[in-house]
């Protein structure tokens, strides 16, 4: 098998998480009373490495105003027997658990995982309804939505090879089968692919216009292998395909998961961890081009941690964010930080706090 065709290893797909490398940089916390809700976060426990409630903690309490979180699947914690269908139901439970504990207070005032998205197999068409029932069992009044990745390119070594979904899923007729027992359920989804793919996911949308759509990660732009020294070109296609997204009223867009090796930023190869001013020139034109087409009130910023703490820290992170949205008004920093999740993800923040 040809090096091009070779799917990358796990090791390779995710950045590592060093420490005493993000040690090295320290900021001053900007707007520390904004609330924040962060809508994309994982958990889990690897064998090398542990990202568990403990973890998130420290990261949540590092400075910012982080009032409640979403947990988003990650493949963790599945069931290790039963019908295959039904053990990404473990997760949820996981999830659920992790919530339990952080609403108990005893790890502080905010509430971790107070919205939880899940996985299910949606080519399982409509056979997938009783999987989903499942998930708002184990997941309680927590459990929001699903997450079917159909992040692919042509390149094995730009795919996630955790995850192995074939070309164009979007628009088999098996999974828009499973993906109309959403809405029935009352349940979002969260869309994670590529930026060639986001014109699949608009077709999507157009012919689902009462689902809740999200865009996670401002819809993948890859700038490594055949995509490397082209940001100009795959900016100006990301740009088109997101405009045409955003004219549809039933999707959401989250702010963030720019620290992945995919986007070819290249963070973590500084000898100093980035700062929140220079992250924020970096991300400026896609962020800005996204809340410019979705608005405030269909866009919010998101950590995407563990996964981006290999390129930078949390509190540079939402400082870099802040930045970011320093011209916005009040009430548009309200939405992006903390009321367009709570809407979408459907949390009571006077509730929770």
């Amino acid at each position: 098998m040809s090096t091009a065709a070779a799917a990358a290893r796990p090791g390779d797909y995710y950045l590592p998480v060093r420490p005493d490398w993000l040690a090295r940089h320290h900021e001053a916390i900007l707007e520390p009373d904004l609330p924040i809700v962060d809508p994309h976060h994982h958990l889990w426990d690897r064998p090398d490495w542990r990202y568990l409630l403990d973890e998130l903690v420290a990261d949540t309490s590092s400075g910012h105003n982080v009032v409640a979180t979403v947990f988003v699947q990650a493949r963790a914690m599945l069931r290790a027997s039963g019908p295959v269908e039904l053990r990404h139901v473990g997760e949820t439970e996981f999830a659920n658990g992790a919530a339990a504990m952080s609403a108990s207070g005893s790890y502080g005032k905010t509430r971790h995982c107070a919205g939880i998205v899940g996985h299910a197999d949606l080519t399982l068409g409509s056979r997938v309804e009783p999987v989903l029932e499942a998930h708002l069992r184990a997941g309680g009044d927590r459990f929001r939505g699903i997450r079917h990745s159909s992040a692919w390119d042509q390149d094995a070594q730009v795919r996630n090879p955790a995850y192995n979904p074939p070309a164009g899923l979007l628009g088999e007729a098996a999974f828009r089968e499973g993906f109309a027992v959403l809405s029935k359920l009352g349940l979002s989804y969260d869309a994670w692919l590529y930026h060639p793919q986001i014109d699949e996911l608009t077709e999507l949308a157009r012919a689902f216009p009462a689902s809740k759509i999200v865009l996670d990660h401002v819809g993948g732009p890859i700038g490594i292998r055949a995509y490397a020294g082209k940001r100009e070109e795959v900016f100006g296609r990301w740009r088109t395909s997101i405009l045409a997204l955003a004219a549809c009223g039933n999707v959401h867009v989250k702010l963030g998961g720019l620290g992945m090796r995919i986007g070819g930023f290249s963070f973590h190869e500084g000898a100093e961890p980035p700062s929140s001013d220079s992250l924020a020139r970096a991300w400026r034109p896609y962020f800005e081009t996204c809340i410019e087409a979705f608005g405030p009130s269909r866009a919010m910023f998101e950590s995407n941690f563990p996964v981006d703490k290999g390129s930078y820290s949390y509190p540079v992170f939402w400082n870099a964010c802040k930045r970011i949205a320093q011209g916005a008004s009040a009430s548009e920093k309200a939405d992006l930080f903390a009321g367009t999740a709570a809407r979408f993800y459907g949390l009571d923040l006077a509730r929770l706090g």
